[in-house]
């Protein structure tokens, strides 16, 4: 019935009843740390939560909800939430002077390993809840507004059962690039890591609910599709017909579904870098010549203490191997130097194994004790003066291959996916296929799709480029939904 009838009591002339106001939409803030698992998740926690009444916005100051998502992964993370929670309880406090109630959430790895300490320490905190239990967050804020509340349990349901999928316009918002996660924990228990521990014993999504997920988020305009997991390619979920199937098979899959253009995956493990993913470099168009596979390390002696299974000869072979399949690939890596027990030796063997492969990016640490896990109780432990020395000298060597890669790519003609708008007037922002930053003057309409770019030059941290008017994918546009606006 119209809002505005008159006919069920008032009688004729009897004044309109006002439209009832919708209730207030609240604000969600979340502050994501870490891996692109965590910034998956917390566009899940945000989709979990959409339905309850809250929208994301980007200050905190005007959020009624406050979460957290947390890492542990780098040195003194539990110091750093507690720094962070500080201030959270100081904006609580102002609100709550104004009127105004603010829920805070700690969530993601550093809840799953500290727990209650964290309602302990920080009073301000109404939910901790770990990274396999977040689809419960609408019952846990129901809880908290009697007492704070903790979930930490490893749940024997799938938490991709209870999520909700993202509405079309939300993932649109979200831009033509999305993660989605086909396998989660991590079962090999690096001496140096926390992952086994705060994220659980590896577990594979089945092929039918991961292409499930990718065709809504292609319907919904996203061109590129990167498939994420601690340890993405120990993927073995069930095929339609109950076999199971391997990373790269998923990634053909995946790549054949209408709309699909490109599909990238991380982070990966030596170890799991089998015959038919290597391959799919090769044989799959759409998989993007960009490969991030963690080392650590050059040195065996170093690779064993770290209880990675595998030498610095396997791990070359895997290049030539990946190499050979797609020559064009640029390579990525993780390296931790002043390991327990690193020589300079062991240190010069990292530089050797650098210097040999050539990394076009890499990520870079000294090592740091992880309270629980072997490493920190190991004997020749490194002081903090040599270790930052070696990292200075390693990262001097990653830079200069990054920028030589970056060089090379000028005068490439390449698609380039163009994701936003870019920092000046006219400007748009994309990535290369080797995940390079590109930033070309052209029109807006070109967000969302991809288009053929000639690079021109190198920045410190990007390439530019110009249009050379030919799209590189006809069908991007008209595949696009018809509020394509939406990328703008």
């Amino acid at each position: 019935m119209d809002l505005l009838d008159d006919t069920d009591g008032g009688g004729e002339g009897a004044p309109a009843r006002p439209a009832e106001a919708a209730p207030r939409r609240k604000k969600l803030f979340v502050k994501s740390y870490g891996c692109q698992m965590n910034v998956y998740d917390a566009q899940r926690m945000a989709d979990v939560l959409a339905p309850e009444g809250f929208d994301e916005t980007a200050r905190m100051e005007e959020a009624d909800l406050v979460v957290l998502n947390t890492c542990h992964i780098r040195e003194r993370a539990t110091e750093k939430v507690f720094s962070e929670l500080g201030k959270v309880r100081e904006l609580k406090a102002a609100r709550a002077g104004e009127g105004l109630g603010t829920t805070v959430v700690v969530a993601g790895c550093v809840a799953q390993a500290e727990g209650a300490e964290i309602l302990r320490r920080q009073k301000a905190v109404d939910v901790v809840v770990g990274p396999q239990s977040y689809h419960r967050l609408p019952e846990l804020l129901a809880e908290s507004a009697r007492a704070p509340v903790v979930d930490t349990e490893f749940p024997l349901e799938d938490k991709f059962d209870h999520l909700a999928q993202p509405s079309p316009a939300r993932t649109q918002a979200r831009g033509p690039s999305a993660f989605v996660t086909v396998q989660e924990g991590c079962d090999k228990f690096c001496s140096f890591c926390v992952v086994p521990y705060t994220r659980g014993a590896e577990v594979s999504r089945p092929m039918a609910k991961v292409l499930a997920d990718a065709r809504g988020l292609a319907q919904a305009g996203v061109r590129e599709i990167t498939l994420i997991g601690q340890n993405v390619n120990a993927w073995h979920g069930l095929d339609a017909n109950g076999v199971e199937s391997s990373l790269g098979a998923l990634i053909g899959a995946v790549a054949a579904i209408p709309g699909v253009a490109r599909v990238r995956y991380t982070t990966s493990h030596p170890n799991e870098m089998d015959a038919a993913l290597i391959a799919a470099h090769g044989d799959c168009a759409a998989l993007m010549p960009f490969l991030h596979l963690p080392v650590q390390s050059g040195s065996d002696s170093i690779l064993a203490a770290m209880n990675r299974r595998h030498d610095a000869a396997r791990y070359r072979q895997i290049v030539r191997a990946v190499r050979a399949a797609r020559p064009d690939i640029a390579l990525s890596s993780d390296f931790i130097v002043g390991f327990p027990g690193e020589s300079e030796a062991d240190f010069e063997a990292t530089m050797q194994l650098i210097g040999e492969v050539n990394f076009a990016s890499a990520f870079s640490f000294k090592y740091s004790p992880r309270p629980g896990t072997p490493g920190a109780d190991m004997d020749g432990q490194i002081d903090e003066a040599t270790k930052s020395a070696r990292l200075h000298r390693l990262q001097a060597l990653l830079e200069e291959q990054r920028q030589a890669f970056n060089a090379a790519t000028v005068g490439k003609i390449c698609a380039v996916l163009f994701e936003k708008r870019g920092r000046h007037a006219g400007q748009i922002a994309g990535k290369s296929p080797w995940l390079q930053a590109v930033h070309v003057d052209g029109p807006a309409s070109l967000i969302g799709s991809l288009a053929e770019v000639e690079i021109v030059a190198q920045g410190p941290n990007s390439l530019f480029g110009r249009l050379t008017g030919r799209n590189a994918q006809a069908q991007a546009r008209a595949a696009a939904p018809a509020e394509g606006g939406a990328w703008r």
